[in-house]
């Protein structure tokens, strides 16, 4: 008896700690590109209002930024959503995957200047005590 409660218990723990870090991780509620791994940084995290900038930009697989490589090829069809990006980009530069700074500069920035849209400036993404105005222009 004294087992089952113990067990009911953590299984309860448990639960309620899922419950309550399920909204940390849900994409409606994102509002930067912050990265527990880099630290303090020179800047501010890059402002990112994930649904508003999908919706805008008219992306509606997860894969195109949340991308998976094997062997150091693309793998068209798998998504990494749900994963950190330093997951498999390391803060320092490293070979063959870029460093953590590298690949989201490389992903963001290069769409930005293909599509004509969106910031591309250290200041436009990384604001100084303010918001990204120019994220609205995607």
């Amino acid at each position: 008896m004294k087992k089952r409660r113990v067990a009911l218990l953590i299984g309860l723990a448990v639960l309620a700690c899922m419950l309550a870090f399920m909204p940390a991780y849900s994409q409606e509620d994102i509002t930067s590109l912050k990265d527990e791994a880099f630290g303090k940084g020179e800047r501010p995290a890059a402002a990112f209002a994930h649904e508003d900038h999908n919706e805008k930009a008219e992306i509606e697989e997860c894969n195109v930024c949340h991308h998976v490589h094997k062997d150091g090829e693309l793998v068209e069809d798998e998504s990494s959503e749900g994963q950190s990006c330093s997951d498999c980009h390391n803060v320092k530069e490293g070979y063959p995957t870029p460093s953590l700074m590298k690949a989201y500069h490389d992903l963001c920035k290069a769409c930005h200047l293909e599509n004509k849209k969106g910031p591309v400036t250290c200041g436009e993404c990384h604001p100084r005590g303010g918001s990204v105005a120019s994220h609205e222009t995607h």
